[in-house]
C-alpha cells in the first residue's frame, strides 16, 4: 500500500484489479466513517467534514457509515448537533456494531441498517472515582441533565415515549436489526 495519503483498495464492476483510491475522494463523494470509539478527535474531524462539506454543497446529502462501540457522551452529542444543523441530509448507515453512543449518531441521520448487525442503547456513565467528592456531586448533576436530554432525543427520533426509553436504558439493551427496526431507532433494514 502507498505511504502518505490513506488510501483503501477499490475494484469497479467489470475491471479485474483493485485500484488505490484516495480517502480524500471518498470525502468527495460525500462518504464519511465512524469506525472506532467516540472521542474528541474524531468527532472534530467528522464534525469538520459535515460543516466544510455543507459549505461546499447544502443540497447534496452526506452519508455516515458507523461501526462504533460507543465512547464519549460529550463528541458524541456533538457529532449529533451537527448532523442536525447541517442542511443536507445526513443518511446514517451501521456497518457492523452501533453500540451507546453509536446507537445515538446512528438515531440522528435518516437510517439505514442491515441484517448481521447490532445496535445497543443504555443510560451515559461517567468516571467519579477520580472525582472529589464537590467536583462528584457536580458531574452527578450534569450526567442526569445529558441523561434527559439524550433521552428525550431518543423520545422523540423513536417516538417512544420517555418514560419507555428512559425504562430501557437502565440497563444495556442489544437489538437485532428487525428489533432496532420495531424500536424505532431504524428506518430501514436492507436485505439482499
Amino acid at each position: 500500500m502507498p505511504i502518505g495519503v490513506p488510501k483503501v483498495p477499490f475494484r469497479s464492476p467489470g475491471e479485474r484489479d483493485a485500484s488505490w483510491v484516495d480517502v480524500n475522494r471518498l470525502y468527495r463523494e460525500r462518504l464519511l466513517f465512524l469506525g472506532q470509539a467516540v472521542d474528541s478527535e474524531i468527532s472534530n474531524q467528522l464534525i469538520g467534514l459535515m460543516i466544510y462539506l455543507s459549505m461546499e454543497n447544502d443540497n447534496k446529502n452526506l452519508y455516515l457509515f458507523i461501526n462504533s462501540p460507543g465512547g464519549w457522551v460529550i463528541p458524541g452529542v456533538a457529532i449529533y448537533d451537527t448532523m442536525q444543523f447541517v442542511r443536507p441530509d445526513v443518511h446514517t448507515i451501521c456497518m457492523g456494531l452501533a453500540a451507546s453512543m453509536g446507537s445515538f449518531i446512528l438515531v440522528g441521520g435518516e437510517i439505514y441498517y442491515y441484517t448481521i448487525i447490532r445496535v445497543m442503547i443504555h443510560q451515559p456513565a461517567s468516571s467519579f472515582y477520580e472525582a472529589q467528592t464537590g467536583e462528584f456531586i457536580l458531574e452527578a448533576e450534569e450526567l442526569l441533565k445529558l441523561r434527559e436530554t439524550i433521552t428525550r432525543v431518543y423520545g422523540q427520533k423513536t417516538g417512544k415515549s420517555l418514560w419507555i426509553v428512559s425504562e430501557d436504558m437502565e440497563r444495556d439493551v442489544f437489538m437485532s436489526a428487525t428489533e432496532a427496526q420495531a424500536y424505532g431507532i431504524v428506518d430501514l433494514v436492507a436485505v439482499k
